[in-house]
């Protein structure tokens, strides 16, 4: 499947193809220079291709060569983790460092952006199925109609940041990848950086209120409105997850945290 794309932008294997859950990599060099060939069918993955190349390597890996489903970005060789920063008690160093990558994508740019599928259309599933389970999941249907009825700050949205998902590039800093490009609320960009790197780190004694605060702070947010965001997207998460027979776990125990802190009874 790779072929193709090392005759057509001249680039050599520089590793083994692995896969990830949304497509086939493979580590090359364009002219010397390191990257990454990822090959995906899926449609929401080539959108967030498009939405990679939009952004110009400001927030994002950038992209060096893009056509349907393959895209060609620039490799990151950095040593820095954000999942072993948190393993290392280096938690909220982290959050700011996600938080400043969501500031760099929000910001305003003059090109208009690719495509993009509303916050209203990812939520239909949590609206929808929330009477069906119930629970803490009608509280965060609830909560997510009344963010998405009163929408802030509406920017183009990464979509799925998260530890693994903003990389070390070295001299160019900290970068995004994989993105489902989406518009709506930037709020929900910060969301599902409370749910990871893991569910020990997520639910570590007194983590989610220190998080909480810290993203708050880095991002300029309301406290309450960052928690009423937390609580609709753990909620939409786990509805996706029962509805593909996953138990949601962790997720539900985060959404219990954030129902608690806005005093919501569940």
């Amino acid at each position: 499947m790779f072929d193709e794309y090392l005759e057509k932008w001249d680039l050599t294997k520089d590793g083994d193809p692995f896969a990830s859950l949304n497509g086939y990599l493979l580590p090359v060099r364009q002219r010397g220079l390191p990257a990454m060939l990822k090959i995906s069918k899926l449609a929401e993955e080539q959108a967030g291709s498009l939405l990679m190349a939009w952004w110009n390597g400001d927030g994002a890996a950038p992209v060096l060569a893009q056509e349907g489903e393959a895209l060609l970005m620039q490799r990151a060789l950095g040593s820095a983790s954000l999942v072993q920063m948190v393993g290392s008690g280096l938690d909220d160093e982290a959050s700011r460092i996600l938080c400043s990558v969501c500031t760099r994508l929000h910001k305003p740019r003059t090109a208009p952006p690719p495509p993009l599928v509303p916050l209203e259309r990812w939520f239909e599933a949590l609206l929808c199925g929330a009477k069906t389970h119930g629970g803490i999941l009608e509280h965060c249907a609830r909560t997510a109609r009344e963010l998405l009825s009163d929408p802030r700050d509406v920017t183009v949205l990464h979509g799925d940041i998260h530890h693994g998902n903003v990389l070390d590039f070295g001299t160019s800093g900290w970068l995004a990848i994989d993105p489902k490009g989406l518009c709506g609320e930037r709020g929900f960009d910060y969301a599902n950086i409370f749910c990871n790197p893991d569910a020990m780190s997520a639910l570590a004694p007194g983590r989610f209120a220190k998080r909480i605060e810290v993203v708050a702070a880095a991002s300029d947010m309301d406290r309450h409105r960052l928690l009423q965001w937390v609580l609709a997207w753990t909620g939409l998460s786990a509805i996706w997850m029962l509805n593909d027979n996953v138990a949601p776990g962790s997720n539900i125990e985060v959404a219990k945290l954030a129902a608690s802190a806005l005093d919501i009874p569940y």
